[in-house]
């Protein structure tokens, strides 16, 4: 039977400035743990501590621009595009320009805060 989720479990973000998190699916929000879809905002300047996840992450960019970096090199990453990241990749990701960003992240498994190891 489908199960409707009528809003999403806000997640309490790292980085410099206050940005929105909203799991609709995930280990907060419906109990899955082999999945979470969250729908990020935020602003511009935003930058968060470099992080060494166990999962692997699908990120859909709906507005804005979305920085990634990683020991590869810098990706800026548009709006109508998207990034995988694997398990086990060094990332760190920042919304340099002034508009910020909206985007999509798909965690597989779905993200905890024990299995992200951001830096200090």
């Amino acid at each position: 039977m489908p199960r409707l989720i009528e809003k999403p479990t806000l997640v309490t973000a790292a980085g410099t400035k206050p940005k929105q998190i909203e799991e609709f699916a995930g280990r907060l929000s419906s109990g899955h743990e082999q999945v979470s879809v969250a729908r990020m905002l935020s602003p511009g300047g935003w930058e968060e501590p470099a992080q060494l996840p166990e999962f692997e992450e699908i990120t859909v960019v709906l507005r804005g621009t979305l920085r990634v970096e990683t020991e590869q090199g810098v990706l800026n990453v548009r709006a109508g595009q998207a990034v995988i990241t694997a398990p086990g990749d060094r990332v760190r990701y920042s919304t340099p320009d002034a508009e910020g960003a909206e985007y999509v992240a798909v965690c597989l498994p779905a993200f905890s805060p024990e299995s992200v190891h951001r830096s200090d």
